[in-house]
């Protein structure tokens, strides 16, 4: 048993359960699905076919996967990595194509972004831009374990929260070091080798760097091994470089090779094609539920078409049986606009899923009065949430049964977890 199954969050009988494959993959009894997906021979020849034929092989291939999948969770061994073409290649054929005509996300913008000659609402081309990448102990302690979640975070963005408290980034297309997949590769491979629990892909928003992440992966699933010259590239970007992380090589091994959890951290505002193909890739999803059903996913970060986007797409992970957790933020002044809602709706659909319920909230980016940014619109949010809004919002969640006590009080309730519930 190693130091991240010791925690004693696992003793919570939802959290396991809803994180079973996560944790086997994260301690390396399972591959990880990029390992699983190397080993499905494509029949065609990616590069050279028309993009709908590649979708028509995707739809083909994926139950062929998923049968893999179940198969190895139920303790079949791996098969060998498929000798031409594979479903990997497959999935990164297809980002690259969908990069041509740019439609990651809902806004469907449709450029050309190989091509870089107009922009959509990314504001981005085709190169992926990583502000830092590091040992984040600031997550979930499932996903930050004893050794953190190997986090890489992306700029740029496809929402416009004005509370972003990532905003430095978010609203800067050019923070950070443009990166190269192999590079990413790097970073993924470094972090895992240094005793990283998963690899942790965030922003900004990362479905707007698809192409890159899709890429960087499959280099991991097919005997990767970054030269001296890519890890001096990588560690350009590593916010923790100061800091000394002994390599234990057998750390980041199953059956010998490179394997790490996939963790896709994200605002889950993607569109059908994308996550087709990061179902082949990502052992464990981690979806921004923000906003409720009305207008203040327009008012409060311009995003139209938001709650039947990530609901629909959240709804997917469930009927695929995928391991994952939510995130909800109470923002001051949106608890029955938007908490209520978004737990209501979590426990009609999704009841078993672990949730944290968030009490981070601070006013920041275009809403924080001390910022040069500020902007008067956003006064509405311009503090903490109260203790009576997180109290509702927490109350609420125990009164609908969700399973989100252990998640969002694992470090601790500041008002006292059993007042609330009295």
């Amino acid at each position: 048993m190693s130091q991240l199954e010791r925690l004693s969050i696992w003793d919570d009988p939802a959290v396991h359960k809803a994180l079973s494959w996560y944790l086997e993959v994260a301690e390396n009894r399972r591959p990880a699905k990029f390992r699983i997906a190397a080993t499905i021979p494509c029949k065609l020849d990616p590069t050279r076919c028309p993009e709908a034929e590649l979708w028509r092989e995707l739809d083909h291939l994926t139950p062929i996967f998923v049968a893999q999948w179940e198969a190895i969770r139920a303790g079949a061994p791996l098969q060998c990595v498929a000798e031409g073409p594979s479903l990997l290649e497959l999935c990164r054929e297809l980002a690259y194509r969908m990069l041509a005509h740019c439609n990651f996300c809902p806004w469907n913008c449709r450029v050309d972004r190989l091509r870089g000659t107009k922009i959509g609402a990314c504001r981005l081309a085709s190169g992926a831009r990583v502000s830092s990448h590091f040992h984040h102990t600031g997550e979930e302690s499932f996903y930050r374990g004893t050794q953190g979640s190997g986090t890489i975070f992306f700029t740029s963005c496809n929402m416009r929260c004005s509370f972003c408290q990532n905003g430095d980034i978010s609203t800067d297309k050019d923070n950070g070091e443009e990166v190269d997949p192999r590079t990413l590769a790097a970073m993924a491979w470094l972090l895992r080798r240094e005793g990283c629990h998963n690899i942790n892909w965030v922003g900004g928003e990362v479905v707007i760097h698809l192409h890159a992440i899709v890429d960087a992966i499959a280099h991991l699933g097919r005997g990767f091994t970054p030269t001296r010259s890519e890890l001096a590239q990588a560690h350009t970007t590593k916010a923790d470089r100061f800091d000394w992380f002994e390599e234990v090589p057998v750390s980041a091994l199953y059956d010998g090779e490179f394997n790490a959890p996939i963790l896709w951290n994200s605002n889950f505002f993607m569109t059908l094609e994308a996550i087709r193909i990061l179902r082949i890739l990502t052992d464990v999803w981690l979806p921004d539920l923000k906003f409720g059903p009305g207008r203040c996913a327009m008012s409060l970060a311009k995003t139209p078409w938001y709650w039947e986007t990530l609901t629909r797409n959240i709804a997917l992970l469930e009927e695929w049986g995928e391991d994952f957790t939510i995130r909800h933020l109470v923002m001051p002044n949106h608890v029955e606009c938007c908490t209520f809602p978004v737990l209501e709706w979590i426990c009609d659909h999704v009841p078993a899923t672990p949730v944290n319920v968030m009490a981070q909230f601070h006013p920041d980016n275009f809403c924080d009065p001390k910022s040069a940014k500020y902007r008067e619109k956003y006064a509405e949010i311009a503090r903490r949430p109260s203790h009576s809004e997180l109290a509702d919002s927490w109350r609420h969640a125990h009164e609908l049964g969700l399973n989100f006590e252990t998640t969002t009080f694992e470090r601790g309730n500041p008002f006292g977890v059993r007042e609330l519930f009295m």
